[in-house]
């Protein structure tokens, strides 16, 4: 063997393992296999968290949206729904198993959130099981199926006779978050976007 191949050879060796190295680390702002798994402790935990985003709802008879401002405690949250499928502006209350929704009309109370805003809205969203939802998580008190994408988020998810489809992510503050999904229960599909994510994530 010449002196140039016996050369190259360690030479080429480097390069590879140059290039490994710096593949290992995604880029900022991109997701990873591994980071999901990562990080379900912190998600677990979460339930203290403020955001804001939009809703869009479509029927085979109609197409709407509105705005959505929520705020999630552990014993108490606060959805407030605003623009032109939220009558106006509408705020749904569930503190202990007691739920209450405010609108131009009055203030009104029923079992179940979904009911209320049925019966006052004519429309519901599955408030019951969506503040796990829009962490990425099943609602532990039902059956549930789960697909993941090829690095381990969550893509599909069907429960509770919703189909949820995680279509975008954010980060914050080291946490990866849902940012966009489509929620569809028989003819009703539900868009949700969350334009600020505000998590109270503990150190």
């Amino acid at each position: 063997m010449t002196t140039l191949p016996r050369l190259l050879i360690p030479l080429l060796a480097l390069a590879l393992l140059a290039g490994c190295a710096g593949r290992a680390p995604a880029p900022e702002g991109e997701r990873a296999a591994g980071q999901w798994q990562a990080q379900a402790e912190r998600l677990a935990e979460l339930d203290t968290w403020v955001l804001a985003g939009k809703a869009g709802l479509r029927t085979p008879e109609d197409s709407t949206s509105a705005n959505l401002d929520w705020s999630q405690h552990p014993h108490y949250y606060r959805l407030l729904i605003s623009g032109p499928f939220g009558s106006g502006r509408s705020t749904l209350e569930g503190r202990e198993g007691r739920f209450s929704l405010t609108t131009a009309e009055g203030r009104f109370e029923a079992e179940t959130p979904e009911a209320l805003m049925e019966e006052q809205l004519g429309w519901s969203l599955p408030v019951s099981a969506l503040s796990d939802w829009i962490r990425g998580l099943p609602a532990d008190d039902t059956p549930h199926r789960l697909e993941e994408d090829e690095l381990g988020f969550p893509l599909h998810l069907e429960q509770d006779g919703w189909e949820i489809a995680y279509r975008d992510w954010t980060r914050v503050d080291g946490l990866w978050l849902p940012r966009r999904l489509v929620m569809t229960y028989d003819d009703l599909r539900v868009t949700l976007v969350v334009t600020d994510w505000r998590p109270a994530l503990d150190d």
